[in-house]
């Protein structure tokens, strides 16, 4: 039997992943966790074969979590589960030590195949994103301005992108006022912008919101 450890902040999510995981029985639902620190307290006492893994929770991002998991058990398999576009944090991820990224609009068959895939310690890569990631071998010869960016100001320079002031994305990520505004000006500094409408442009420009 596959073990599973379905991690999202939000219990009607966690429910439907469980019904649907539930549903193949080579799979079982072991546990599940609410937030990024309650899955690395659980992770230092048992171990599973597979984490279904949101990127946006209250707290600390998604991907910090995912780099510290990999710290703690280098083997461990994560399958990033997330609202967000692949082109927005599939490459990330992946960098960060993911076995897979998902976007939560996939059916429960593809779900499911991803997991059996990720158990075996096999990486789960959809047609869409290996495309993506086969096109930009060899064809950037600089780095993306983006690709300065941390994890946390990466996911803040997205939810600027989409239109969200500092107050919506300070409540959405359970920060202050005052560290998305920091968040905000190392951005500006990093990609060297002067507003939120130039990093709106360069944004959709690289395809990274909707």
């Amino acid at each position: 039997m596959i073990e599973v450890c379905v991690v999202d902040d939000h219990r009607l999510v966690r429910e439907g992943l469980k019904k649907y995981l539930a549903e193949d029985p080579g799979i079982v639902v072991a546990d599940e966790a609410k937030s990024g620190q309650e899955l690395l307290k659980k992770v230092g006492k048992k171990k599973y074969d597979v984490v279904l893994l949101d990127i946006s929770m209250p707290g600390r991002n998604g991907l910090d979590i995912l780099k510290q998991l990999k710290y703690i058990q280098s083997d461990i398999n994560v399958l990033v589960l997330s609202i967000h576009p692949e082109e927005e944090y599939a490459e990330r991820s992946l960098r960060a030590g993911a076995s897979g990224y998902l976007t939560k609009n996939i059916g429960p068959d593809e779900l499911v195949s991803a997991v059996y895939v990720v158990a075996t310690g096999k990486k789960y890569i959809t047609p869409s994103l290996a495309e993506r990631l086969a096109n930009n071998l060899g064809c950037r010869t600089e780095g993306l301005l983006h690709e300065n960016l941390s994890d946390r100001e990466f996911e803040v320079m997205c939810m600027i992108a989409s239109g969200k002031t500092v107050t919506e994305i300070a409540d959405e990520l359970s920060l202050s006022k005052k560290t998305i505004s920091t968040h905000r000006t190392h951005i500006l500094e990093k990609m060297k912008m002067l507003n939120n409408s130039q990093i709106t442009h360069y944004a959709i420009k690289n395809h990274l919101v909707d």
